[in-house]
């Protein structure tokens, strides 16, 4: 697929797909997500992280709505919207194999804020501002908005967001909990490449079990998620990584590029 809202470079360690309408500040169209939907598909499968940012001023800013104009006097199933393209968009990022790190360069509003949360590893720029403006639309967060701001941010502060619709700064949004790091706006790069860095030399398996082990504790009890915990354990104990490492920590040296 020839990609005309997005860009995606996949190099030996990560791949980094960046939404690229900067003229519409980088906001969802139906060609949009498919073409995201199609690069999912094409990341590079030995990486081992992938990458969200946006092109421009903005990291997203949700829907644009010049592509949800119905015929007059008809409704416009925003249902529909959801079921087709940002529900899959957010299960499909919980589903990869490896972790989704969000770079949001500069405002991040609506469904662009939630699909930044929907991430595993949140940096934000210091000058980037997250918005939650649906009620104010007359419509609810989606995205997952629902889901993960009162499990972040706990529920008093969700509600706020929700029902205030009022920005939330990119070092507010730190101090809640409700991203990793806040950094200077020239910092973000240097951050981001530090992280793909650190996660480019992790056992993959480990990854995806610990990603995997950490959402999982939401909905398991203590004894579910005991035994899962076991169980990837019992997997990861018999890798050749883990082998490997342990030798290499005996030794007092660094363990070789994991594979």
């Amino acid at each position: 697929m020839i990609y005309e809202t997005i860009l995606l470079t996949n190099s030996d360690t990560h791949a980094r797909l960046t939404l690229n309408r900067p003229h519409r500040l980088n906001s969802f169209n139906a060609r949009m997500h498919e073409e995201i939907r199609d690069a999912l598909d094409h990341l590079n499968p030995d990486a081992r992280s992938v990458v969200i940012t946006g092109a421009g001023r903005a990291f997203c800013t949700g829907q644009d709505l010049h592509d949800r104009v119905a015929a007059e006097g008809h409704d416009f199933d925003l249902g529909n919207s959801i079921e087709k393209n940002y529900a899959p968009l957010v299960r499909r990022l919980r589903a990869l194999p490896i972790p989704v790190i969000a770079a949001v360069n500069g405002v991040a509003a609506g469904a662009g804020a939630n699909l930044a949360l929907a991430c595993d590893i949140v940096v934000a720029a210091k000058s980037a501002k997250f918005i939650e403006p649906f009620c104010s639309l007359g419509l609810i967060p989606d995205t997952g908005g629902t889901y993960f701001l009162p499990r972040l941010a706990g529920r008093a502060r969700a509600m706020g967001l929700t029902l205030l619709s009022e920005g939330l700064t990119a070092d507010k949004a730190a101090e809640w909990g409700l991203i990793w790091k806040c950094v200077e706006d020239a910092e973000l790069n240097s951050c981001i490449e530090e992280i793909t860095g650190k996660l480019a030399g992790s056992p993959r398996l480990a990854l995806a079990h610990a990603k995997r082990a950490i959402y999982a504790s939401a909905d398991n009890s203590l004894d579910e998620q005991l035994n899962l915990e076991r169980d990837l354990l019992r997997e990861l104990g018999k890798t050749p990584e883990y082998r490997q490492a342990v030798t290499a920590f005996l030794q007092k040296r660094t363990p070789s590029a994991a594979s």
